[in-house]
C-alpha cells in the first residue's frame, strides 16, 4: 500500500503545488489527531479535501483506488463474469452481476445493480474479455459499485496485458477493510477447533443430510466429501482478528491426525504465540458482525529477509 500511497501524494503534489514532504507532514498529523485510526491514505484523501482537491471523474488506474472514493471512472478488461444472481429483498425481487475488471496495474471487483447494465450481460453485449469504461461508480471497501447513476460502454482502447492474479497489500490489521485481499503479519493468540463438516465433491459448497445420505443444493444426492476448520485469532500489535482456516491448508501450520484428541491439544499449544504471514480475503462475519480474514496462504517469517529489507529503505 505504500506504492498506492505515494502515487496518491503524487497526484495531490500535481495538483496543489505542495511537495510530498509536506504533504506527508500533513497526512502524518491528520493520523495523530485522530489516534492513528485511519490509514495513511485515507489521511491523505482527507487532506487532499481541506486542500479543495477532489478526484471525481478523473480516469484513473484500477491501483489508484482507493475506499470510499466517488464519481469513480476507469478503463478495464473484464477477466472474471459471474452469472446474474437473482434475490429477495424486502419483499422486492433483483438482480445483481458480479465481474472482474483488470488492467495493467491491478483488478478490482466491479457489482452491477442497474438492471440496463444487468440487460447488458443477459443480451451478451457484455462479455468475457470486453475492454469497457465505466463512469460515475461508488468505491465500497475495495470494490466499484454501480447503480443506475453510473454508465458501462464499451472502449475502443486495447488492452492486452492485465494483472490477473488477485492483489493482495501487506497491511495492518486495523487497516484492514471488508472484501480486500490482504497480507498480515500476525501472532496467533488463539486457536478454537477443529470443526467438522460435509461437502459436495463438485462444488464443495456445504451439504444436507438426509437419513439416505447427503444432499446438495446445486448437485443433489452426492458422496460427500469430510472437511474441517479451525479458528485463529491473529494479533499484530494493531488489533485482533479472527481467521478460518480450512482442512486443505493444515499442513503449512503442522496440524495433523484431527480426530487424535490429545495429539491435536499439543499441536494447538505449539501454535500459540508463533509470528507468521497470512494471507487471504477479509469478509464480514454476518453472525458476529465483525471482519475476519479467511487464510489462503501461510508463509514462515523469514527475519534475515526483513532484516536486508528494513536496510535497503
Amino acid at each position: 500500500m505504500l506504492e498506492n500511497y505515494s502515487k496518491l501524494l503524487e497526484r495531490i503534489s500535481r495538483h496543489s503545488g505542495i511537495n510530498k514532504e509536506e504533504l506527508d507532514r500533513r497526512v502524518e498529523a491528520k493520523r495523530a489527531k485522530l489516534s492513528g485510526l485511519i490509514s495513511k491514505e485515507g489521511a491523505a484523501q482527507i487532506v487532499a479535501s481541506e486542500l479543495g482537491i477532489s478526484f471525481d471523474n478523473e480516469l484513473l488506474k484500477i491501483n489508484e483506488l482507493l475506499p470510499g472514493m466517488k464519481k469513480v471512472n476507469a478503463i478495464g478488461k473484464v477477466i472474471n463474469l459471474s452469472p446474474v444472481r437473482s434475490f429477495v429483498r424486502k419483499g422486492q425481487e433483483g438482480k445483481v452481476v458480479n465481474l472482474t475488471l483488470a488492467d495493467e496495474t491491478a483488478n478490482i471487483k466491479v457489482v452491477l445493480w442497474d438492471m440496463n447494465h444487468i440487460a447488458l450481460v443477459e443480451t451478451g453485449d457484455l462479455k468475457l474479455g470486453d475492454v469497457i469504461e465505466i463512469s460515475n461508480g461508488t468505491m465500497r471497501d475495495n470494490e466499484i459499485h454501480l447503480g443506475s447513476f453510473s454508465n458501462i460502454k464499451r472502449s475502443a482502447e486495447e488492452i492486452n496485458a492485465v494483472v490477473t492474479q488477485k492483489s493482495v497489500h501487506e497491511k495492518k490489521i486495523l487497516e484492514s477493510v471488508a472484501s480486500e485481499s490482504v497480507k498480515l503479519r500476525a501472532f496467533i493468540v488463539s486457536v478454537l477447533g477443529p470443526r467438522f463438516f460435509e461437502t459436495c465433491p463438485e462444488c464443495r459448497k456445504k451439504v444436507q443430510k438426509e437419513s439416505d445420505g447427503f444432499i446438495c443444493a446445486e448437485h443433489g444426492k452426492v458422496i460427500a466429501d469430510k472437511r474441517a476448520l479451525v479458528n485463529l485469532v491473529l494479533d499484530d500489535g494493531t488489533e485482533t482478528i479472527r481467521a478460518v482456516l480450512f482442512s486443505d491448508s493444515f499442513p503449512k501450520l503442522g496440524l495433523t491426525d484431527l480426530e487424535d484428541i490429545d495429539k491435536t491439544a499439543v499441536q494447538k499449544e505449539e501454535l500459540l504465540g508463533k509470528e507468521m504471514f497470512f494471507s487471504g480475503e477479509i469478509r464480514v462475519n454476518k453472525f458476529f458482525n465483525n471482519n475476519e480474514l479467511n487464510i489462503e496462504t501461510i508463509e514462515p517469517v523469514d527475519v534475515d529477509k526483513l532484516l536486508s529489507e528494513l536496510e535497503k529503505k
